[in-house]
């Protein structure tokens, strides 16, 4: 009897908590659960319309709605038509307010003409490594010219121009222009510094190289030597690669001019940088105009086929007179490149900006230059001494010569080269 009781009830127990077993006619299904990223189905009670489910309206937005279009903000007037700047007002340039309230500055901004792109590309980033691998350095890097974009950011590395800086990144002058770092004592030379160079350069297979160098007045020589033997190296790897060599005064040794002048470079250039007048505040006291006139007319006296080059900067304070004074010297001694750009203060360290040149002035004084004689004359804001544009023209122009060509005959305005032989006396008369 107990056990018929017992088993009655676990009877009611098993139905009551047993699972129901579900019809294998009917498929699988549990409305109460839902996949994670299930859209939920819509109900009848839930409005399916967007705009029960919209932000209330602010202020804001109603300003901003009730503003002008973007075509209206990037037109004039919202007439539809984009009207041009005038020359004046492209031109004008624009100051801002910088500094804490109350200590606030006027600051007069990067005119246009001026700004260049950020450098980006696979081209750049391979020749900067290729640079660090071999421990070179690059007079781009050192002065932070703005247009290493354009000059390493070729389709090809054939393509691209980069200036090499031998002798180290520390110059042991000070000029007021320059945001190389100087020292009295630098770190010595790298005696692979020649081999390493040549092999890079052999490497990137260029038609047209520019070597510099910082000022070495810690070294007997002045670093000539190194120089020399650099370029001797290039060419016994690359005969037919172009070399142009932007050098320094060597404290005014010509012994030594002569030694780089003679490795057999191509193009021989030193910097006068700015007029006569003012080259006691833009330069070492060590440089001055005369020492660097000298220079050039040892250069064209020692090898007479020799393409001379200099570079001036303006936006220094220099006047029209001075200027051409300047270009009178340099036609003087046979100089046959020149090329002008705009100083560009490196850090708050350097000297000001005294004037933002005009694209319009940097074409008259190329007018100017070629009308003095001058073989090429490349001149712009952002033109600097190692420059494509110019070493395109000159690497014609040796081509030329080596096949026999007439050598301004690539550029309708360049004017004849009448620098010979017999003007060498005459040369060394007008420098003292």
């Amino acid at each position: 009897m107990v056990r018929r009781k017992m088993a009655s009830t676990a009877s009611r127990l098993r139905c009551l908590h047993s699972v129901p077993r579900l019809s294998l006619s009917t498929p699988f299904s549990n409305p109460s659960r839902t996949f994670a990223t299930a859209a939920p189905e819509p109900s009848a009670t839930t409005p399916t319309s967007s705009s029960s489910r919209t932000r209330p309206q602010t202020s804001f937005k109603d300003r901003l709605a009730s503003g002008p279009s973007f075509d209206e903000f990037v037109t004039s007037g919202g007439s539809g038509v984009e009207q041009a700047l005038s020359p004046e007002d492209a031109l004008q340039l624009k100051t801002a307010m910088v500094g804490p309230a109350g200590k606030k500055k006027p600051m007069t901004r990067l005119p246009e003409w001026l700004k260049t792109p950020v450098p980006v590309g696979e081209n750049y980033k391979k020749i900067k490594n290729d640079l660090r691998g071999l421990n070179l350095h690059t007079v781009c890097e050192e002065a932070r010219c703005p247009n290493i974009s354009d000059c390493w950011g070729g389709s090809s590395k054939s393509a691209a121009t980069a200036t090499i800086m031998l002798m180290g990144d520390t110059c042991t002058r000070g000029c007021r222009f320059c945001s190389v770092k100087t020292s009295k004592a630098p770190p010595p030379l790298d005696p692979h510094e020649p081999e390493h160079t040549a092999e890079a350069l052999s490497r990137w297979g260029l038609g047209y190289v520019v070597l510099t160098s910082v000022d070495r007045d810690d070294l007997a020589d002045g670093g000539a030597r190194h120089f020399a033997e650099t370029i001797s190296k290039i060419k016994q790897k690359a005969p037919t690669m172009l070399v142009e060599a932007l050098t320094g005064d060597y404290a005014g040794d010509l012994d030594m001019v002569r030694h780089v002048a003679q490795s057999g470079l191509d193009v021989y250039a030193h910097n006068v940088e700015t007029v006569e007048a003012l080259t006691p505040q833009v330069r070492d006291r060590r440089a001055t105009f005369r020492q660097s006139l000298r220079v050039l007319a040892a250069a064209k006296q020692v090898k007479p086929d020799l393409i001379t080059k200099t570079s001036i900067m303006l936006g220094l304070g220099e006047t029209e007179a001075q200027l051409s004074h300047a270009l009178q010297e340099l036609r003087a001694v046979g100089v046959d490149v020149v090329t002008f750009g705009q100083y560009m203060r490196p850090t708050k360290r350097h000297m000001k900006v005294h004037e933002y040149v005009t694209p319009a002035v940097f074409d008259m004084w190329r007018e100017r230059a070629l009308d003095m004689g001058f073989l090429y004359c490349a001149s712009g804001p952002l033109v600097r001494s190692s420059y494509k544009a110019g070493e395109s023209f000159i690497e014609n122009v040796l081509k030329k010569r080596a096949g026999g060509g007439s050598a301004g005959a690539s550029v309708d305005k360049a004017p004849k080269e009448r620098l010979l032989e017999g003007e060498m006396a005459e040369v060394e008369k007008r420098v003292p």
